[in-house]
């Protein structure tokens, strides 16, 4: 089975994406030898339709299920359309998103899991640094029906966690963007 783990990086090692649309990186791995192949997202830094485009582009990568962290309505109408499962991945390796759908412990999604947005917006913040918006004042990863539940110390320290590697992510792009902006 050919399946896809969005991802931080280009290995088997990398961490798995907290996110679909945007993630750098999907490893499609062949679930009976393990043998994997890391593509750079090519939605990843589209304007508006991110979901959409990277759900296409994995189905038409012949992915067979999707291990991720967040899926939004769209992506998800995407991918169920294809008939190509969503599964709930979250803090661990690509490897271990992988050994897990394997032995059956992940939650297949029965719907979207986050928000949709309304697009990429761009403002000016304090200082005059531009900031990035997801329209309608939603956050990325923002869930539809959130639990309740109390969490963890662990819980809280892999939100952490995931936070500082978006934060430094968010700050690398907006970086390349005010340096490609300055050249445009």
């Amino acid at each position: 089975m050919r399946i896809v783990v969005s991802a931080q990086g280009e290995n088997l090692d990398a961490p798995a994406s907290p996110v679909f649309g945007r993630c750098p990186t999907y490893v499609f791995v062949d679930t009976e030898t393990l043998e994997f192949e890391a593509v750079p997202n090519p939605a990843m830094n589209q304007g508006g339709g991110a979901g959409i485009q990277a759900a296409q582009f994995v189905v038409n990568q012949g992915a067979q299920a999707v291990l991720t962290g967040n899926l939004g309505p769209n992506a998800f109408g995407v991918l169920q359309a294809a008939g190509v499962p969503g599964y709930l991945v979250g803090q661990g390796t690509v490897r271990q998103a992988v050994e897990a759908h394997q032995a059956g412990q992940l939650r297949p999604m029965a719907g979207a899991n986050v928000v949709g947005h309304a697009g990429m917006g761009m403002g000016r913040g304090l200082g005059g640094r531009r900031r990035m918006g997801m329209g309608r004042g939603m956050q990325p990863g923002t869930p539809i029906q959130p639990e309740p539940q109390a969490a963890s110390e662990s819980e809280m320290a892999e939100l952490r966690e995931t936070l500082k590697g978006l934060r430094q992510q968010l700050a690398e792009t907006m970086d390349k963007f005010e340096v490609l902006e300055k050249k445009g």
